[in-house]
């Protein structure tokens, strides 16, 4: 080998112990230990209104005009509908005929009254005559004062036609139509009030591990958002326990929607690695450890990613025992 030759290898050499020496120095090691981490359960939730309001018919009749439809939203006591029932103005017609007779009787009882009280004086008539009269006239009274109750009735009758919003929300179901029958008392739209909330249905034999107040992972379309379990029901159903948990700024445009959501039901401890610890050729996932006799690449088998304090985690199933050292890039 000629001396050129030579000092091309002497630094190529250096070099490349160079990179090595770089690739050392930008890489880190980690000592691996258990540790906790929660078990999840996957469940669906499904959005739900926390009030669901019906709007109902306080009179019998045709339902005349409906002026919702599903999806609008309402402010309390705003109409929703209006029933009409032509029995109503017939009543007060009525009503109004028999208040012209009795305010005639009442004219000719009052004139008796005042005619026998002449004759009293005069001496022709009796008192007794007078009081008899006078008793006439305020049974009439009374007639009339009772049938203006009626017609009052009557009239608070034809306002009640209004179906009003009990709350302020949305409409979500309007099961009658224009031009129906309805009854006093039957349903004309069904509102939701009171914001939405996420309801659970988990299995029995989770129900000792759920706690009120715990953290809740639940996966929308936008990411993973964060809930709290606020309330489980004391009562199993058909071998599931019902719980809500509340969501901040739960998308409520579709009420009844169904979204995955996971349940801590348990702890555990694994291996958890960065990862960009662990490289995957032909299949198989490696890790390098440092030995005393030097760095070594050992084959593992991985769990999938985990969150573990807000980062994405490897667990590592084994190939790994506590206490080595990996070399993380």
């Amino acid at each position: 080998m000629t001396s050129r030759s030579a000092a091309l290898a002497a630094v190529c050499a250096g070099g490349l112990m160079l990179a090595a020496l770089s690739a050392s120095a930008l890489a880190a090691s980690l000592v691996v230990e258990p540790r906790m981490v929660t078990e999840w359960k996957a469940v669906f939730g499904q959005v739900e209104a926390r009030d669901e309001v019906p709007a109902r018919a306080r009179i019998g009749g045709t339902l005349a005009a409906l002026e919702v439809e599903e999806g609008d939203t309402v402010a309390a006591g705003a109409r929703i509908a209006t029933v009409t029932d032509e029995k109503i103005a017939f009543r007060a017609a009525a009503i109004d005929a028999r208040l012209r007779a009795l305010e005639s009787q009442l004219a000719n009882a009052e004139a008796e009254l005042a005619r026998a009280e002449t004759l009293v004086e005069r001496g022709v008539a009796t008192r007794q005559r007078v009081e008899q009269l006078g008793t006439a006239a305020e049974v009439v009274r009374n007639q009339i004062s009772a049938a203006r109750a009626e017609r009052s009735v009557v009239v608070q009758q034809g306002e009640e036609g209004a179906v009003l919003a009990p709350a302020a929300g949305r409409i979500l179901k309007v099961p009658a139509t224009t031009g129906t029958v309805v009854l006093p008392g039957e349903t004309v739209a069904l509102l939701g009030s009171g914001g939405t909330f996420l309801r659970l249905s988990v299995p029995e034999r989770h129900a000792a591990r759920l706690t009120e107040g715990a953290r809740i992972e639940i996966e929308t379309g936008e990411g993973i958002a964060t809930g709290r379990l606020a309330k489980v029901y004391p009562t199993i159903e058909n071998g599931r326990v019902v719980a809500d948990v509340e969501v901040p700024g739960l998308d409520a445009r579709f009420v009844n929607a169904r979204l995955l959501v996971r349940l801590p039901v348990g702890e555990r401890f694994a291996l958890l690695l960065p990862p960009a610890a662990v490289s995957t050729r032909g299949g198989l996932d490696f890790v390098r450890v440092a030995t005393r006799g030097g760095e070594v690449e050992r084959t593992v088998l991985t769990g999938g990613l985990l969150r573990h304090d807000g980062e994405s985690q490897v667990e590592i199933l084994t190939g790994l025992a506590p206490g080595d050292e990996v070399i993380v890039p």
